[in-house]
């Protein structure tokens, strides 16, 4: 009986492997996929963002403003600006 222990224990090891090579495997190719994406994005100027006065804007970068939709007009934002009441998710 003992000998039959033996060989459970090193087939449980074996399979307790299994998952770590899996994830270690899986991670390594979502590395590389992400690798390859920003590879192959193409874009020169990252853009920064810069601080004014309430107001944090992306400049440079490789999205156009006109490829971008138009801001909805009347929003709350506005409405706030205008009270003076700063939102209570806002972290300068």
């Amino acid at each position: 009986m003992a000998r039959g222990n033996i060989g459970r224990v090193r087939a449980t090891r074996s399979a307790g492997m299994l998952p770590v090579v899996l994830a270690l495997t899986s991670a390594a190719l979502l590395t590389g996929a992400a690798v390859y994406t920003v590879d192959r994005a193409g874009c020169v100027d990252p853009g920064q963002y810069t601080r004014h006065d309430n107001h944090i804007e992306l400049v440079g970068g490789c999205v156009d403003g006109s490829e971008l939709p138009a801001a909805p007009q009347g929003t709350s934002h506005e409405a706030d600006a205008k009270t003076g009441v700063t939102p209570s998710n806002f972290r300068p």
